[in-house]
C-alpha cells in the first residue's frame, strides 16, 4: 500500500533517504521540507566556495552531471514534493502529523504522515561573547552563511581574518581566505594544539608550522574575552593580546539540532542528539532519524558517538530509505574517519587520537613513522608521516592520524586502517597487513606495515621511544641535563649538528656501532636519531643489547623535526624551545648571539 512519508530537512541525509526510498517505492508520496531555499548541497565544497574556487552556490547543488537540485528536479526526476521556506513547529506523534509555517506567509497547515523522517542537521555551539553579533562575524556551517562571508568579502572587503577555533572546518578556511583574496588570518585556539579532536600533539605541530610558513598567525591556549567595533567587528581581545580584523569566522563547533525531536518527546541523549537504533529508528518506530542530529555506536569504545559528516549522512539516508520501504537494512556505527587539506597538506585520521584514547580510559601508547609511500628508487616519492594509537595491554589498535603532502597515498593508508578499526585489529596484524607493491605506489614494506611493526616492538619491550613534543622539551639544556643525541647517519648527514652542538651531539653511524661501541658514553642519556627513525632503530637495538638502558629512539626521525618546524629544511638549525624565546630579555649579548642559532622557522 503507497504511503506518505514526510523528511524535515533537504540538505544531505533527508535527500539521500527521499530518492532511496521512492526507488524503491514509486506509488509512495515523499514530501521534503526546509526552512531554507539553498536546499539539497554538498557541505563539503563550503572552503571552495569562499575561496572563489566555485564561481556560486549552485555549483555545491548540482549533480555529478550538472543538473541543479531544485524543487523542479526532485518533482520531475525523483517525484518527490519539495517545500522549502517551509519550518516544522511540532511533531503530533498520536495523530501522526506535523505542524509546519511557511517561512515567508506565515501560513500554518497540518502535514499527515505515515511514517516521519527526521534530518534536522546540526547547529553552531552558542558563541555568547560580548560583541558577538557586530557585523562582519560570520558562522561557516551552512551554505547560506557561507555565502553571506563571500560577500562580506567582496563588499565591504576584508584584509585581516580571525578565525575562532582551530578545528577542521577553522583550517580549512585558511588557504580560501589567504590565497584567492589575499587576507591575512589569524586563528586562535584555546586549547594547547591544533585539532585537537583528531590528531596527537606531535602531528598537530606540523600542522601549525605549515600554516605559519604559508603565512598564518597561530595563537594556542587563547580564550576569547570579547570582540569590539562601532557596529562592525574591528577587534578581537583574548585574553592575552589584542587583534585588529575586520571579519570573524566562529568555528568552535557544532551541536546536534534535536529541539524538535525533544519537544516531541522522542528518546534523546545526554550529548543532546536523538537517540537510534542501527535501523535509524527513533523511540518512535514510525519516526527515523539520521545525520548530523543523532548519536550512533562508536564502534572503537561501543559507547554512543557523535559524527557530523557527510559521508555518514549519506549512507545513513540509504539505510533509512530502504527501511521506510519495508526493509532491514543496518548501520551499525562509525569509527570517524577524516581527511582534509590544508594548502599543501593533507591530514587524514581514523579512530581515536592519543587525547581521545586516554580520555576513554584506553592505556594507550603511539608509534610514529616516516617514510616515503613509494620505492626508495622510484623517481617521484613524497613522506608520509603515520601515528598510530594502541591499547598497551592487548595490542589493539585504536586510530590512525597521518600528515602527507601525498594527498591520495596518506588517505589509502588511513582508509585502508579505517576499514579493520571496528573489528580490533592488533598493531602485529597491521604489520603483516597485504598491501598492493608496485615500485610507483608502495615500497615491498609499505609504510603501513612499518608502523605496525614499530607499535609492536614499542609494545613488546623492543624500543623505547621519544617524541618530538619530549625532544624540543629537552633541548634547551641538552647536554647539561644528562642528555645527548647519539647521531647514526652517516658522517656527511651529522657533521654540521657535531661541529655546532659539541657538547650535545656526537655522532656514530649505525654502519659502525658494532666496531665503535666503545666511543658510546655510558654517563650519559642518548637520544639515537636518524633521518627516519629506522637506522636509529637498528642502533638502538645494539644499545640496549649493550645494557645501556638509558637510550631513547626518536620516532619519525629528523623528517618529523623538520616538519614540526623544529629543523630547516637543509637539516642545520634547530628551533629555540619556547622558554628561551620568553626568556630572551635575560641573556647576554654572547648568549644571544648563540641562541640566534636556534631562530624557529616561522621567524624566517
Amino acid at each position: 500500500m503507497p504511503q506518505e512519508v514526510v523528511i524535515i530537512g533537504s540538505v544531505s541525509m533527508g535527500p539521500k533517504a527521499a530518492a532511496r526510498f521512492k526507488r524503491l517505492e514509486l506509488d509512495s508520496k515523499v514530501t521534503l521540507l526546509d526552512q531554507e531555499t539553498l536546499i539539497s548541497y554538498a557541505c563539503g565544497g563550503i572552503s571552495y566556495l569562499v575561496g572563489g574556487d566555485l564561481m556560486g552556490a549552485h555549483i555545491l547543488r548540482q549533480t555529478n552531471f550538472q543538473v541543479l537540485r531544485d524543487e523542479k528536479y526532485y518533482r520531475e526526476v525523483l517525484g518527490v514534493t519539495m517545500r522549502t521556506n517551509t519550518r516544522a513547529l511540532s511533531i503530533d506523534r498520536r495523530d501522526k502529523k506535523v505542524l509546519i509555517e511557511n517561512t515567508a506567509t506565515g501560513e500554518r497547515e497540518l502535514l499527515p504522515y505515515d511514517k516521519l523522517v527526521l534530518a534536522t542537521g546540526k547547529r553552531p555551539k552558542p558563541f555568547s561573547v560580548p560583541g558577538a553579533d557586530l557585523k562582519g562575524v560570520f558562522d561557516v556551517y551552512s551554505l547560506k552563511s557561507a555565502e553571506r562571508v563571500r560577500e562580506w568579502i567582496v563588499n565591504p572587503g576584508a584584509s585581516k581574518a580571525v578565525i575562532i577555533g582551530g578545528g577542521l572546518t577553522g583550517l580549512e578556511l585558511v588557504p580560501a581566505l589567504s590565497d584567492m583574496w589575499d587576507i591575512e588570518v589569524s586563528i586562535v585556539e584555546q586549547s594547547s594544539q591544533l585539532l585537537p579532536e583528531h590528531i596527537g600533539p606531535s602531528l598537530a605541530m606540523m600542522v601549525k608550522h605549515h600554516l605559519e610558513e604559508k603565512g598564518a598567525a597561530v595563537y594556542l591556549k587563547e580564550s576569547i574575552v570579547r570582540l569590539e567595533g562601532n557596529g562592525t567587528v574591528q577587534r578581537v581581545v583574548t585574553d592575552k593580546r589584542i587583534l585588529e580584523t575586520d571579519l570573524v569566522i566562529v568555528a568552535t563547533g557544532v551541536e546536534p539540532n534535536s529541539d524538535l525531536a525533544k519537544e516531541a518527546g522522542l528518546d534523546i541523549s545526554s550529548g543532546g542528539a536523538i537517540m537510534v537504533n542501527n535501523n535509524m529508528q527513533t523511540s518512535d518506530p514510525l519516526i527515523y532519524a539520521g545525520g548530523d542530529c543523532v548519536e550512533v555506536t562508536n564502534l572503537i569504545t561501543r559507547k554512543p558517538g557523535y559524527f557530523p559528516w557527510p559521508s555518514i549522512a549519506q549512507r545513513q539516508g540509504r539505510v533509512i530509505g530502504t527501511n521506510l520501504a519495508a526493509g532491514n537494512a543496518e548501520f551499525k556505527g562509525a569509527v570517524g574517519n577524516y581527511a582534509a587539506k590544508f594548502f599543501d597538506l593533507t591530514i587524514a585520521c581514523a579512530g581515536l587520537n592519543i587525547h581521545a584514547a586516554r580520555r576513554e580510559g584506553f592505556d594507550a601508547v603511539t608509534a610514529m613513522v616516516s617514510q616515503i609511500e613509494r620505492a626508495h628508487f622510484f623517481h617521484q616519492k613524497d613522506h608520509l608521516y603515520l601515528e598510530l594509537v594502541v591499547e598497551k595491554t592487548s595490542g589493539r589498535v585504536l586510530g590512525i592520524q597521518g600528515i602527507s603532502d601525498a594527498g591520495d597515498g596518506l588517505v589509502g593508508r588511513v582508509n585502508t586502517i579505517a576499514a579493520l578499526l571496528e573489528y580490533g585489529p592488533s598493531a602485529s596484524e597491521v604489520g603483516n597487513l597485504e598491501i598492493a607493491y608496485a615500485p610507483q605506489f608502495s615500497a615491498a614494506m609499505d609504510v603501513v606495515n612499518t608502523l605496525g611493526n614499530s607499535a609492536e616492538n614499542v609494545l613488546f619491550g623492543r624500543g623505547r621511544t621519544m617524541d618530538p613534543i619530549e625532544f624540543k622539551s629537552l633541548w634547551p639544556e641538552m647536554g647539561k641535563n644528562g642528555w645527548i643525541v647519539l647521531d647514526t647517519r652517516f658522517t656527511h648527514e651529522a657533521e654540521p649538528f657535531v661541529k655546532r652542538y659539541p657538547d650535545r651531539w656526537k655522532h656514530i653511524s649505525t654502519t659502525e656501532l658494532l666496531a665503535r661501541k666503545h666511543e658510546v658514553p655510558r654517563d650519559k642519556k642518548l637520544i639515537v636519531l636518524c633521518k627516519t627513525g629506522e637506522r636509529s632503530y637498528d642502533s638502538h637495538v645494539i644499545l640496549n643489547d649493550m645494557d645501556l638502558e638509558d637510550n631513547r629512539n626518536l620516532q619519525g626521525g629528523l623528517m618529523y623535526l623538520m616538519q614540526c618546524g623544529m629543523i630547516s629544511p637543509d637539516l642545520t638549525e634547530v628551533i629555540e624551545h619556547e622558554m628561551l624565546v620568553q626568556n630572551s630579555e635575560s641573556l647576554g649579548p654572547e648568549d644571544e648571539k648563540e641562541d640566534l642559532l636556534f631562530t624557529a622557522m616561522r621567524q624566517g
